[in-house]
Protein backbone atom coordinates (compact mmCIF):
# COMPACT_ATOMS: atom_id res chain seq x y z
CA UNK A 1 0.00 0.00 0.00
CA UNK A 2 1.39 3.37 -1.08
CA UNK A 3 0.95 6.75 1.04
CA UNK A 4 -1.85 8.20 -1.01
CA UNK A 5 -4.03 4.78 -0.40
CA UNK A 6 -3.91 5.20 3.34
CA UNK A 7 -5.02 8.60 3.02
CA UNK A 8 -8.29 7.59 0.59
CA UNK A 9 -8.65 4.93 2.76
CA UNK A 10 -8.63 7.50 5.81
CA UNK A 11 -10.83 10.02 4.08
CA UNK A 12 -13.45 7.50 3.63
CA UNK A 13 -13.77 6.01 6.54
CA UNK A 14 -13.63 9.80 8.40
CA UNK A 15 -16.81 10.22 5.50
CA UNK A 16 -18.55 7.28 6.67
CA UNK A 17 -18.16 8.30 10.89
CA UNK A 18 -19.08 11.70 9.83
CA UNK A 19 -22.47 10.45 7.67
CA UNK A 20 -23.50 8.05 10.58
CA UNK A 21 -23.17 11.00 13.06
CA UNK A 22 -25.23 13.36 11.17
CA UNK A 23 -27.71 10.30 10.59
CA UNK A 24 -27.87 9.68 14.24
CA UNK A 25 -27.95 13.40 15.21
CA UNK A 26 -30.89 14.39 12.92
CA UNK A 27 -32.78 10.85 12.64
CA UNK A 28 -37.01 11.25 13.05
CA UNK A 29 -38.13 10.19 16.26
CA UNK A 30 -40.72 8.76 14.80
CA UNK A 31 -45.14 9.13 14.74
CA UNK A 32 -46.27 12.06 17.59
CA UNK A 33 -49.26 13.74 18.56
CA UNK A 34 -49.31 17.30 18.69
CA UNK A 35 -51.93 18.55 20.90
CA UNK A 36 -52.89 22.40 20.41
CA UNK A 37 -55.71 24.39 22.44
CA UNK A 38 -56.69 27.43 20.51
CA UNK A 39 -54.49 27.23 18.05
CA UNK A 40 -51.60 27.34 21.02
CA UNK A 41 -49.35 24.17 21.08
CA UNK A 42 -49.80 22.47 24.09
CA UNK A 43 -48.12 18.84 24.39
CA UNK A 44 -46.50 16.02 21.84
CA UNK A 45 -46.91 12.67 22.91
CA UNK A 46 -44.63 9.82 21.39
CA UNK A 47 -47.03 7.62 19.86
CA UNK A 48 -44.70 4.31 20.64
CA UNK A 49 -45.68 4.74 24.66
CA UNK A 50 -49.91 4.22 25.74
CA UNK A 51 -51.26 6.73 27.84
CA UNK A 52 -54.20 8.26 28.84
CA UNK A 53 -53.76 12.04 28.99
CA UNK A 54 -56.69 14.61 30.46
CA UNK A 55 -56.60 17.82 28.53
CA UNK A 56 -58.37 20.57 31.73
CA UNK A 57 -59.28 23.99 30.17
CA UNK A 58 -59.33 26.72 32.53
CA UNK A 59 -62.92 27.59 31.55
CA UNK A 60 -64.33 23.88 33.49
CA UNK A 61 -64.26 22.11 29.88
CA UNK A 62 -61.85 19.18 29.38
CA UNK A 63 -60.68 16.57 26.48
CA UNK A 64 -59.45 12.97 27.33
CA UNK A 65 -57.10 10.96 24.70
CA UNK A 66 -55.59 7.61 24.36
CA UNK A 67 -52.70 6.48 22.88
CA UNK A 68 -52.89 2.80 22.41
CA UNK A 69 -50.89 0.75 20.25
CA UNK A 70 -49.30 3.37 18.04
CA UNK A 71 -53.27 5.32 17.64
CA UNK A 72 -54.74 8.25 18.97
CA UNK A 73 -58.16 8.82 19.82
CA UNK A 74 -60.61 11.10 22.00
CA UNK A 75 -62.38 9.38 24.51
CA UNK A 76 -64.00 11.30 26.53
CA UNK A 77 -64.87 15.12 26.40
CA UNK A 78 -67.37 17.84 27.95
CA UNK A 79 -68.40 19.10 24.47
CA UNK A 80 -72.25 18.49 24.32
CA UNK A 81 -72.36 16.74 20.57
CA UNK A 82 -69.12 14.21 21.37
CA UNK A 83 -68.08 14.04 17.48
CA UNK A 84 -64.82 13.78 18.79
CA UNK A 85 -64.95 10.90 20.57
CA UNK A 86 -67.32 8.86 18.04
CA UNK A 87 -64.10 10.26 15.62
CA UNK A 88 -62.23 6.65 14.57
CA UNK A 89 -58.37 6.41 15.99
CA UNK A 90 -55.94 7.93 13.93
CA UNK A 91 -52.14 7.09 12.86
CA UNK A 92 -51.25 8.37 9.95
CA UNK A 93 -49.41 11.68 8.70
CA UNK A 94 -51.09 14.86 9.16
CA UNK A 95 -54.22 12.95 10.05
CA UNK A 96 -56.55 14.90 12.94
CA UNK A 97 -59.27 14.86 15.50
CA UNK A 98 -61.06 18.28 16.29
CA UNK A 99 -63.10 19.36 19.12
CA UNK A 100 -64.58 22.39 17.86
CA UNK A 101 -66.34 23.67 20.96
CA UNK A 102 -63.39 23.16 23.28
CA UNK A 103 -61.52 24.24 20.04
CA UNK A 104 -58.72 20.81 20.47
CA UNK A 105 -56.90 19.48 18.00
CA UNK A 106 -54.66 16.71 17.80
CA UNK A 107 -52.56 15.78 15.00
CA UNK A 108 -50.48 13.40 13.85
CA UNK A 109 -46.60 14.68 12.89
CA UNK A 110 -44.05 12.34 11.51
CA UNK A 111 -45.90 9.00 11.21
CA UNK A 112 -46.34 6.88 7.83
CA UNK A 113 -48.13 8.13 5.10
CA UNK A 114 -51.58 6.98 3.80
CA UNK A 115 -51.59 4.64 0.82
CA UNK A 116 -55.14 6.86 0.10
CA UNK A 117 -54.26 9.92 -2.14
CA UNK A 118 -58.38 10.65 -1.77
CA UNK A 119 -61.56 9.25 -0.89
CA UNK A 120 -64.31 9.09 -3.37
CA UNK A 121 -68.12 8.07 -2.89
Amino acid sequence: MKKNDIFLLSGIILLIGIAFFLMQFFKSEGSRVLITIDGIEDKVFDLSEDAIYKIQHEDGHWNTLEIKDGNVSMIDASCPDKLCVKHRSIHYNNETITCLPNKVVLKIIGGEESELDAIAN
